[in-house]
């Protein structure tokens, strides 16, 4: 019999697959970030071990990563504001 996969399931994948930020999917599958994140981080575990352990390590690099990607978002931003003068 096929299991039907459950929601945190495909955002999971999704998440493995692209290495995308919880932000942006929520922004593909149209629900919060924080659904999202209670997804990856909750429910999954329960369900797919394997696959959340995966996903943990997408969402523990990008929590590494984020103060440079802040810092890059600012500087394009200041760049943006100095450049059309």
């Amino acid at each position: 019999m096929n299991k039907s996969k459950t929601r945190c399931e495909i955002i999971g994948e999704y998440i493995v697959k692209t290495g995308t930020t919880v932000r942006d999917a929520a922004k593909q599958f149209g629900i919060s970030k924080s659904t999202v994140h209670k997804d990856v981080t909750g429910a999954l575990k329960t369900q797919n071990v394997s696959l959340y352990e995966s996903v943990r390590k997408i969402l523990d690099l990008h929590k590494e990563e984020r103060h440079i990607r802040g810092g890059e978002a600012t500087r394009r931003k200041y760049m943006a504001c100095h450049n059309t003068r």
